[in-house]
Order: C-alpha cells, then structure tokens, then sequence
C-alpha cells in the first residue's frame, strides 16, 4: 500500500466550522453528490461518455462513495485521533491513476462540487466562512491525491494520465463459469493483486472504462484479465472482443501489498474476487503456506475453479476450502496467527467476512472491492 498523509491541518476556525457544519453536510450529503454530478455532466458531458462509470451513476454508487469518501477525509481532519484514512486514499489514488486522472481535473470538481453545496443548502447558509472552511478540506485531500498520483505515474515511468496502450489480444479462454480470460501484448510491470482498466467505444460511441485484475504471473510480456460478463463493458467484451483485435489497456495499478516471504498467507474470495487471488498465486513459491477459502454460487459459477485447484495442488504447504450456496462461516477454521489475510468479493460478502475476521482479533487484513465503496472498508 502507498502511504499517504495530508500535507497541512485545519486551522482551528476551519476545523471548528467543520465540526458545526458536518451534520448538515452529511445530512444533505446525497443530495449535494447528485446535484454536483448533474451539474459536471450537463457541464463536461464527455466525462460521463468517455471517463465515468455509466453503471454506478445510474445505481448512484458513484455518488455515494464521493459523499463518504469527503466525510471520511473531513472527519479525520477535525479528530486526527481517529484512525488516518490512509487505505482510503490509497485505494482513491490507485484508480485515479488506472483511469488517467490528472491534477487540471480537480479545480473542475471543485467548482461543481461548491456550487451543488450552495444550490442544496442555500446562500443564506453556506456563508464565505463556512466556504473557506470545507474549501480547505477539498484541497488538502485533493493534494494528497494529486500529490502520490503524481508518484504513482513517475513509478509505472509515463507521464501524468499517459496510461492507455493499444494491445493486441493474443489469446482468449471462455471459462465454464461464463468468465472471460483475455490475454493482450503488453510490455508492463506489474504485481500480483493489481488490475488494468479496459476502455471499448460501445455502439452509442461512448467509450466507457472497467477495471479487471490481472491473473497472469508478471515478466512475460503479457497482460491476462480476468471478465464477469456483468455490465456493459464486460458484455461487449464477451460478444465481441477476439484473438487479433486491438483495446486499449491500461498499465497496471493497485495497492494490495506483495505477500511477505515466509509469512502465512490466507486468501479469502467469492465469485470474480477470486481474481487478485489467482494472480497471487502464481506467484508464490513453492515453500509459501497458504490457505485458499473460496465462497460461489455453485462449482458451474466458481470462475477459474480449475486454476486454482492446479495452483493449490502446486503447493506442498496450501490448502483449499469451498462453500458452495452457504454463506462462507468461519467458525471452526483455525486461522495462522501471524497471517497475512487477502479479501476480495462484492461489498456485501467483505464487510461480513472482515466482520468475522476481526471478532477473532486478526487485523492484518488486506481487502479488495470491485466497486465505488471502498470507504466501506476504512
């Protein structure tokens, strides 16, 4: 995980400010989202086409993971006892960069963002102090942000929001599951655990963005993703994209850590979460100690269930666990101590499963989500 840290504190009159206005804001927080989003696409309507999620703008996923994310930043600034929300940004910043976000971007946000403020509360009760007030928590996260988005580009050596390269597909594997294996040519590095975005031009012309993990062990030239034809990106992946067709991939990001040497690992998933596990594992040594706790619908809908099995079987000191309709209980499983623990599934099977993990005092948890809310996990 890259750490982050806000450059400066809140003044005391911003911060008190902060702390009286904070219930309105969070009160009104969903409507402030929806406005601001309204206004930057009735605005800049290229952004909606070709850069944000269709998909969760119209589940208003989107929406809701921009509110908590601020309130979350904001919180911490006027109580800096509370845990740093330092994953949060972590994970903000990653798919900032997978998609090519870069810091001319952020005063377009903000102009939006504080008018939608003014139209939901009213001039009467946004004052030029409470203004000033929360215009200082927007940049000091935005800073941050653009700050080790800034890193993040100078580590994978392209140029701010230069992300997007033209691959050839080279291979494609229809998984029993309905998953879609893709294989491009790409000459990237990459770590286990860490995804590409994916940008097709649909047949209204928009040229809509998903991320997918990577599943391929790195250094071979070769980028494989992994696709749930759940969407309409990764449906017109499935229909249409074939060996020889040209997509735009991104160079790879994310921040779930490298697995330590030496140290137990267990590798929880359900459904497609199984994917970051699958790159993880192909990347172990053959001494690593590991337990691989999978969750699916049934054995048809467990993608890469072959793969994994082979992975496992690869690994004197691995073990595999299945719930197939139940929901995944980890009574009775006794868990490493010194563990390190991988998570990845939709939102509601993480939070139960983090839920459970910390009822039984493990907290070196390294979670995933294929969604906007990944201030669920903060």
């Amino acid at each position: 995980m890259t750490v982050v840290a806000a450059h400066e504190e809140l003044q005391p009159a911003h911060a008190e400010m902060i702390k009286a206005t904070l219930p309105l804001v969070g009160a009104n927080i969903d409507a402030i989202t929806r406005t601001f989003y309204s206004r930057l696409f009735d605005a800049h309507p290229a952004l909606l086409r070709n850069l944000f999620n269709r998909g969760n703008q119209a589940h208003g996923a989107q929406q809701r993971a921009l509110a908590a994310s601020i309130a979350t930043f904001a919180t911490h600034l006027i109580d800096p006892d509370l845990p740093h929300p330092a994953e949060l940004l972590s994970r903000i910043g990653h798919k900032h960069a997978s998609l090519g976000v870069t810091a001319d971007q952020y005063p377009i946000v903000h102009e939006h963002l504080f008018a939608a403020i003014v139209e939901v509360l009213g001039a009467e009760t946004v004052t030029a102090e409470v203004v000033e007030a929360w215009d200082r928590v927007f940049w000091i996260m935005a800073d941050t942000l653009i700050d080790m988005e800034r890193g993040l580009y100078e580590q994978a050596g392209v140029s701010a929001g230069d992300v997007y390269r033209r691959a050839r597909v080279l291979n494609r594997v229809d998984d029993p599951s309905g998953a879609v294996l893709v294989t491009v040519a790409c000459e990237a590095n990459f770590e286990p655990g860490q995804y590409v975005s994916v940008g097709v031009t649909l047949p209204d012309g928009a040229r809509q963005l998903r991320q997918y993990s990577l599943v391929n062990k790195p250094g071979d030239g070769r980028l494989t993703f992994a696709v749930k034809p759940a969407g309409e990106v990764s449906e017109w992946i499935r229909d249409n994209l074939r060996v020889g067709d040209l997509v735009d991939v991104t160079v790879p990001f994310g921040d779930l850590p490298v697995p330590a040497p030496g140290v137990p690992l267990v590798l929880i998933s359900a459904g497609i979460g199984i994917t970051p596990m699958i790159g993880i594992l192909e990347t172990l040594p053959v001494d690593a100690r590991v337990q691989v706790l999978h969750a699916d619908r049934s054995a048809q809908t467990h993608p890469l269930r072959e793969r994994q099995r082979e992975l496992v079987d690869g690994l004197p000191g691995a073990s595999l666990q299945v719930w197939y309709e139940d929901l995944m209980s980890l009574d009775g499983v006794e868990l490493p101590e010194d563990a390190e623990v991988y998570l990845c599934g939709n939102d509601g099977f993480v939070r139960a499963v983090r839920d459970q993990l910390l009822a039984r005092g493990v907290t070196r948890v390294h979670s995933e989500l294929f969604s906007p809310n990944d201030w669920l996990l903060s």
